[in-house]
């Protein structure tokens, strides 16, 4: 039986493979996905990207030898009869491969990737070498690693803590991070390690920077990289905010990527971030006024006229 260690040996190797045959997809929301899977010319999988992109399933002679025994080597290969499919999909960001859930993304303990995980990746790019340090940082909830593996590509960042509840969530980001090590002379020269935890609380030593992506949507399924309870999907952004705001020091920052139902014109999540960041300056821009609107349709949202996508940079004074 394989061991943790060789499955993760045969995954980093997986996205070493894909990276040298050029592969690229951009992974899009679940209803687009659905949408492109239901053509009727895409039943079986004819290419790598229809394969680790669209979930397609595919006949072994469709992938070279060494895919299909990395695939098996990595506990990631599913047969179907005499079809086989991946158990996980993999994105492109920066010219780097990301191992995640593959579609439907339906299980309570799902990898997600979508547009969220490129915004937030853009979102730290353009503000973490801003804060005032960045020696060691902490991506809370880092999921698949898109914020982590920014931050390791950083000027400056010396350490980086990834952190998750779910453990799926974690073998996937040790095997990421690995390759985004292997490809970038930058992040290679920093440390990076993965923790299990809820927030910050297994996370030790000082922090300079918190960098955070929680899940936003009050979800019926209750999927952990979408539910963020609360009334409206805000309580882990709150939770960790108030973390945050008892770890970090002078000069301390928190970038923090979300999203917040406005009721009746008001941003509810805003005015609870100005409450548990008191000691902080803050800068709260909205970065998309409306996404998933389909949420609206949930007894949840009843009186939800629009979620935005909010990012955060909060200084302690």
């Amino acid at each position: 039986m394989a061991t943790d260690h060789h499955i993760g040996e045969a995954r980093v190797a997986l996205l070493g493979a894909l990276h040298k045959r050029g592969y690229d997809f951009v992974t899009p929301t679940p209803a687009t996905h659905a949408r492109v899977v239901a053509r009727p010319d895409n039943v079986v999988a004819r290419t790598l990207r229809d394969v680790f992109g669209w979930s397609l399933p595919f006949q072994t002679g469709t992938l070279d030898p060494e895919i299909i025994e990395l695939l098996r080597a990595g506990s990631l290969l599913q047969a179907h009869d005499d079809l086989f499919t991946s158990k996980a999909r993999v994105s492109t960001l920066d010219g780097d491969c990301f191992l995640h859930a593959a579609y439907p993304t339906d299980a309570t303990d799902a990898v997600f990737w979508g547009p969220d995980s490129y915004r937030f990746a853009a979102f730290v790019r353009a503000n973490l070498a801003r804060v005032p340090r960045v020696a060691r940082v902490v991506d809370v909830g880092a999921g698949a690693g898109p914020g982590a593996s920014v931050a390791m590509k950083t000027p400056g960042v010396e350490y980086v803590t990834a952190t998750d509840i779910n453990l799926s969530a974690l073998a996937y980001l040790g095997a990421n991070l690995a390759g985004v090590r292997a490809r970038s002379r930058t992040a290679a020269m920093a440390v990076v390690d993965g923790v299990e935890s809820d927030g910050l609380q297994n996370v030790q030593g000082h922090i300079d920077c918190i960098i955070a992506n929680p899940p936003y949507i009050a979800d019926r399924m209750g999927r952990t990289y979408r539910d963020g309870g609360g009334l409206h999907g805000e309580g882990l952004s709150v939770r960790w905010a108030r973390e945050a705001a008892t770890r970090l020091g002078s000069g301390g920052a928190l970038l923090l990527y979300s999203g917040s139902a406005i009721v009746q014109g008001r941003d509810q999540l805003k005015a609870a971030l100005e409450e548990v960041l008191g000691d902080f300056d803050i800068r709260y821009d909205e970065l998309d006024p409306d996404v998933f609107g389909e949420e609206l349709e949930s007894p949840a949202y009843s009186d939800v006229e629009r979620i935005a996508v909010v990012g955060v940079v909060a200084i302690k004074r």
